[in-house]
């Protein structure tokens, strides 16, 4: 895709993920209808309610396309380029009346993605990426923190209702592990806006150890963008289908894998 088509193709995805946005800001104050699903994770009617605005657009916008989003699954040919979608992601705290949550959505090609996006709007965070030429937050450049010791680090990590007993312990054990090692550790549960936050400087680090595709694919080239690293707890860049998400400034990633290790 050229350069032109996907800065313009970012605009109208902004434009549509704003709208999601408005549409989950205006629902939050209903009644809403909350479906489990996994264990204790929830459905709401507001998950639903976005998802289908954001693939009705995604189809006016690019009908070639595949989707794969977080509750209508994949659709289309799988050689196709591909949108990943997450219509509300942080949808516990969206239930209980808390501010983080957002929209994200990433569109690939070949695998790799060209652009990503995550909008949290009652956050007040718009975090934008077209490879090779804009990483923003908020409109402005995209930069991680300056931070080089962990000892100074704010560092926030996932632990969701719907892990299993094992991954709950192993979680703990490195949320043991840091609490006496960082300037603070938290748990916020909404990867594309954490990673985001990364990418911004506002956090130093977001660790998930069973990471979904949806909630991250939008938002790791932008954090590599602004200058920080993605691995797996062994070093390696992490891809998209890795359940291990290791996101920091780069200058203390070497100390805060150290630490998960040792967990």
């Amino acid at each position: 895709m050229s350069d032109r088509r996907l800065l313009s193709l970012l605009e109208q995805a902004g434009g549509l993920a704003s709208e999601a946005a408005d549409l989950l800001v205006a629902m939050q104050g209903e009644q809403l209808s909350v479906t489990r699903k996994e264990l204790r994770d929830v459905v709401t009617a507001a998950d639903l309610a976005s998802e289908r605005l954001v693939i009705a657009g995604l189809r006016r916008l690019t009908p070639e396309a595949a989707i794969l989003s977080e509750e209508a699954g994949f659709s289309g040919a799988s050689d196709a380029p591909c949108w990943i979608i997450d219509p509300l992601d942080g949808t516990v705290n969206y239930a209980g009346g808390l501010p983080w949550f957002s929209v994200t959505l990433a569109y690939q090609e070949e695998g790799r993605t060209v652009l990503g996006l995550t909008h949290a709007p009652l956050a007040g965070l718009v975090a934008r990426y077209a490879e090779g030429s804009v990483a923003s937050i908020d409109g402005e450049p995209a930069v991680v923190s300056r931070t080089t010791s962990l000892a100074d680090a704010v560092v926030s990590i996932c632990l969701t209702s719907h892990y299993s007993i094992e991954d709950t312990e192993r979680t703990c054990a490195v949320i043991r592990r840091l609490s006496g090692l960082c300037r603070g550790v938290r748990v916020i549960v909404s990867g594309g806006l954490e990673m985001s936050l990364v990418a911004a400087g506002r956090l130093d680090a977001f660790i998930g150890l069973k990471a979904d595709i949806v909630s991250h694919a939008a938002a790791m080239p932008l954090v590599r963008a602004a200058g920080g690293r993605v691995t797996t707890v062994a070093g390696r860049d992490s891809r998209d289908e890795d359940l291990e998400k290791v996101v920091s400034n780069g200058l203390i990633h070497g100390e805060l894998l150290e630490a998960i290790r040792s967990a």
